[in-house]
């Protein structure tokens, strides 16, 4: 599989609302208004990114990176949306940004927060080496198959010693 982040143009954000708003990702996250997608992609401190797979370049999802200048390292996965499931593609999609976080980006700590009900992401971040720092109970409102309710957020990091010592391991690509 190749997987590659490309910037996201303004002429992608039609494109990554409609992803956000996909009935698959609403559960798990809190969509954006446009403009809060030309803001991430203007301002200096955030990185907007189109995931893309294969020979043609397919758009496949998006992933917003905040913190990018930081002053004490810390750099926040702000969301990382798949319009296709189950097929290995957050997995390839984290490790890129962990790698860009931890090499391009000099970060100290790479951190994001995903809600309790997001199961998948959880392992999957968990898998990859991401340890639980605390959660925010009951935090967000969610409606789930028309049920109101409120669900907690879940915040995990991987510091850079850490992922230096996943490489070392052999878990990582160098």
């Amino acid at each position: 599989m190749t997987l590659r982040l490309r910037p996201t143009m303004l002429s992608d954000l039609d494109w990554v609302v409609s992803v956000e708003r996909d009935g698959a990702n609403l559960p798990f996250i809190t969509p954006w208004e446009r403009t809060q997608h030309e803001g991430a992609i203007r301002f200096p401190d955030s990185r907007h990114f189109i995931l893309e797979e294969g020979d043609g370049l397919d758009r496949v999802g998006f992933v917003i990176l905040q913190g990018c200048r930081n002053p004490n390292g810390s750099i926040e996965l702000k969301r990382l949306v798949l319009q296709a499931k189950g097929r290995g593609l957050g997995r390839a999609a984290v490790r890129l940004l962990k790698a860009m976080a931890f090499t391009q980006l000099k970060a100290h700590r790479f951190w994001l927060d995903v809600k309790a009900l997001n199961t998948r992401a959880l392992n999957l971040y968990a898998d990859e080496g991401f340890v639980e720092e605390g959660r925010l109970r009951e935090s967000v409102r969610v409606t789930v198959g028309g049920a109101d309710g409120y669900d907690s957020l879940v915040v995990m990091s991987l510091l850079d010693r850490e992922y230096q010592a996943r490489v070392a391991l052999g878990l990582e690509a160098a």
